[in-house]
């Protein structure tokens, strides 16, 4: 394929992006280090850390059974302008949503497309569920969740869980409340007053401090970046508060909700779930590798 070979020729070895060496002549090397450790102090203490992170910088257990390269998104470019009708396999396999694929972004490039038809991060059947009507499984490792009836996977979705400062819960809970139109008392939509949606929400934990944890819609940055729930794709969502994407096509925050309460629910108020469905939640966020 004609993509591919170009994309050959714009990435770095599988799995890592190509480095980039700049020389110093060096006469200046030495004042350049004195200058460095004057301010070395004052700059660790002034610049926040860098919130930032690309997909490349997440490696996955999963990301062994797909050969891939590292590529830096050039502009114009974008998931529909490289991969045509794979788009949306490569954002699952990136973790990632329309809004943050921008110049200047990395993701992760299959060598050959088509084997993302047949890369699955989940089991396909999952014993402890072998008895449950709807039981779902969130791997923290592979930043996915399943859907399962009777043991076996109905359905598959990418997730942004909590990061290493706001852990996602885990262990076994169950989904006790259902919320088509929650949002959050905590946070904001960036750079707005408007409190943070959480469309689509299903609670799952209630801890001793009265901290509720939902599965819900919202950003899927291409890493662990929610402050302890469980995030989906929720394209609506984001065009409603950000205008992109232009054409929202994935809303993984709704089919999971409804698979959970068995269709399409309009009402406003909370619903409670006497006996929703168990949820195991395993596993430990990826750390990003150490340079």
């Amino acid at each position: 394929m004609k993509w591919e070979a170009y994309l050959a020729r714009t990435t770095g070895r599988a799995g890592r992006a190509r480095p980039v060496f700049r020389t110093f002549r060096p006469g200046i090397i030495l004042c350049s280090l004195l200058a460095v450790l004057v301010l070395l102090s004052i700059v660790s203490h002034a610049e926040p850390p860098r919130k930032h992170r690309d997909s490349c910088d997440i490696l996955y257990p999963s990301d062994t059974a797909v050969e891939w390269d590292c590529r830096t998104l050039r502009p114009k470019e974008s998931l529909e302008t490289l991969f045509g009708e794979y788009w949306i396999d490569v954002a699952r396999f990136n973790r990632i949503d329309r809004r943050h694929i921008r110049t200047g972004v990395s993701i992760k490039v299959p060598r050959r497309i088509e084997d993302l038809a047949m890369w699955q991060p989940m089991p396909l059947f999952y014993s402890p569920a072998e008895q449950e009507e709807q039981f779902i499984l969130v791997d923290l490792s592979e930043q996915f969740l399943g859907a399962y009836e009777y043991g076996a996977l109905r359905f598959a979705l990418p997730i942004a869980s909590g990061n290493g400062h706001d852990p996602t819960p885990t262990g076994e809970f169950r989904l006790a409340a259902a919320h088509r139109f929650h949002q959050s008392s905590l946070f904001m939509v960036e750079g707005t007053d408007r409190p943070y949606p959480m469309n689509y929400a299903l609670r799952f934990h209630i801890n001793r401090e009265g901290v509720s944890y939902w599965m819900h819609g919202r950003d899927l940055p291409g890493y662990p970046a929610s402050h302890g729930c469980i995030g989906l794709y929720d394209e609506p969502m984001q065009k409603e508060q950000y205008g992109i994407p232009i054409d929202p096509e994935l809303n993984d925050a709704k089919r999971l909700f409804e698979w959970v309460l068995g269709g399409e629910v309009e009402d406003e108020k909370l619903i409670q779930l006497p006996q929703g469905p168990r949820v195991h939640i395993i596993g430990r966020v990826p750390e990003r590798p150490k340079s």
